[in-house]
């Protein structure tokens, strides 16, 4: 199944190491990361768990419930997070799903066969609360995950659901946006009455209050 930006994400019940979960009804009004992993025991994986429980304090500010996913049963997700607590110095703190059967990666396009038909390839989705799919990453097996760049990225996405502007290149939380083309200079003015930098009528910069 290829899945699409915008598209609802699909709904699932599966077993995890904090009881069965109905993903939907577990996300309620949340954002969510759903996050997956080949299998339990791999050391890139192992210091991106322990990254993400450590980053609790942010995603619980945003709004956003992580979920990981692997292919092995609960009883190896849970002496996994012994090792994750003990080489990583944070206990994991979120549902990882023991996906023994394939059902949720089956679902999600997560078996790549090209890559390996057994197991998962290493992918981010971010869910908002009307249960939208809103980001897919898909990352090599070698490469860690930058968990800072998708909070970054879920800061631009609550921020331009609100307002009707777009998030430059390496943009920060807190720095200058672009007003969006659809939005005309009059309305431009009623919405951001503080003014903005013109450099092309379709490039309008504007520093957003805090």
């Amino acid at each position: 199944m290829s899945l699409q930006l915008g598209q609802v994400a699909p709904d699932f019940q599966q077993q995890s190491t904090e009881g069965p979960i109905r993903f939907h009804e577990w996300l309620g009004d949340s954002w969510g990361i759903l996050f997956s992993h080949p299998k339990d025991f791999t050391p890139v994986c192992t210091t991106e768990l322990g990254e993400v429980a450590r980053l609790k304090p942010e995603w619980d500010k945003r709004g956003v419930k992580p979920i990981a996913l692997s292919v092995d049963p609960v009883d190896s997700h849970h002496a996994w997070c012994g090792d994750i607590a003990e080489t990583q110095g944070q206990a994991v703190n979120y549902p990882i799903l023991a996906d023994a059967d394939l059902k949720v990666a089956t679902l999600y396009g997560m078996i790549h066969p090209e890559s390996d038909a057994t197991l998962t390839v290493r992918a981010v989705y971010v869910v908002d609360p009307n249960k939208k799919i809103r980001l897919i990453l898909t990352y090599p097996p070698s490469a860690g995950r930058n968990f800072v760049e998708i909070l970054r990225t879920i800061d631009s996405l609550q921020l331009t659901d609100r307002e009707k502007v777009a998030t430059p290149v390496n943009w920060e939380k807190g720095q200058p946006v672009i007003i969006v083309p659809s939005l005309s200079d009059e309305q431009a003015k009623e919405r951001f009455p503080q003014g903005w930098k013109r450099l092309k009528p379709y490039l309008r910069v504007v520093q957003l209050p805090d």
